[in-house]
């Protein structure tokens, strides 16, 4: 029999053709639906090679369900929905997808910040709704970005490209990370700070870091009130890096000037969530790496993966 192959959302004709003919592929039909547990367990049970995404638990339990299981593919960067030492247990090949989506991601996270600084969707919705009924000194005056302080906590491969974002605005880069980088100092001028420096000292505080045991949580009430009341929070990594409910208070409070998110604790977020009633806040639903060339690449690279680990050669992109 033919390998079996299971994706969990549906993925253009295109970019799984490759696949076709050598293996026997199931999709599930929904782009903008989970694939439901019970249904990806059953499909785990007779697969040899699974593509998830981020919302796809791969644990123990699915493990146990799949004998066959030889490879996961992550459509993403991160895999904090894999439990990466089942995996190993069983010999089962995890890879992700580094690399393709760092400058996207850079862009998007860039974006949000020039975003909430400049009110720029406050703004939108202003316009839009018919309020702009004459110019005035200071309308909808927001906070200049160039010659600003930046601080970027987590500072790998996005970190570094958001850095060479800020440095084409004059700004100040500080970053916070497990371990330095000299390259990054010495290319970009960035200079490596304690968590309590980066906070006082940011005019943006733009986090990037993986989601760990030691960075869950790691934004609580007394962050915030470290930070200047000027600043702005962006956070393109992961929701629970951060306490949403002591940012609520922050925002509320005046603690900080704004926030720009590209993630919440559970996504997707609920439209009665206090943060998205805030007008300083940018929301944004996980989209930091998506545009259609790069979402391509990451689908390319995850066939190309499997294809590699069920053929018996070195996957691109295993997580080690």
């Amino acid at each position: 029999m033919k390998p079996s192959i299971f994706i969990t959302r549906k993925l253009p004709q295109a970019v799984i053709e490759p696949l076709n003919g050598e293996y026997q592929v199931e999709m599930w039909e929904k782009e903008d639906v989970p694939v439901p547990r019970d249904f990806l367990l059953k499909k785990a049970g007779s697969a040899s090679a699974l593509i998830t995404m981020l919302s796809d638990q791969v644990d123990g339990e699915l493990l146990e369900h799949a004998p066959s299981l030889k490879v996961v593919a992550n459509l993403a960067v991160g895999y904090d929905n894999i439990d990466l030492h089942a995996a190993k247990e069983r010999s089962v090949i995890i890879c992700n997808t580094p690399d393709v989506l760092t400058d996207t991601t850079a862009d998007l996270t860039f974006g949000i910040l020039m975003a909430a600084a400049r009110r720029i969707v406050e703004a939108d919705r202003y316009i839009k709704e018919g309020r702009w009924k004459s110019w005035s000194p200071l309308l909808l005056a927001g906070s200049d970005i160039h010659h600003k302080t930046i601080g970027i906590v987590g500072m790998g491969s996005i970190g570094e490209a958001v850095a060479k974002r800020a440095k084409g605005f004059d700004m100040n880069i500080l970053y916070h990370n497990r371990s330095r980088k000299p390259e990054a100092e010495k290319m970009l001028g960035a200079a490596y700070v304690s968590l309590d420096e980066l906070l006082a000292q940011s005019d943006f505080v733009v986090v990037l870091a993986p989601l760990t045991p030691e960075t869950e949580g790691l934004f609580q009430k007394e962050q915030f009130q470290a930070m200047k009341k000027s600043a702005f929070f962006i956070n393109a990594a992961r929701g629970a890096i951060v306490n949403e409910e002591a940012l609520t208070e922050a925002l509320k409070k005046g603690e900080i000037a704004g926030a720009g998110l590209d993630v919440f604790v559970k996504e997707p977020v609920d439209s009665d969530h206090p943060l998205l009633h805030l007008d300083n806040v940018v929301a944004l639903p996980h989209i930091a790496s998506s545009s259609i060339e790069t979402r391509t690449a990451m689908m390319n690279l995850c066939v190309q993966n499997v294809m590699a680990v069920l053929k018996g050669d070195e996957p691109r992109t295993q997580v080690k």
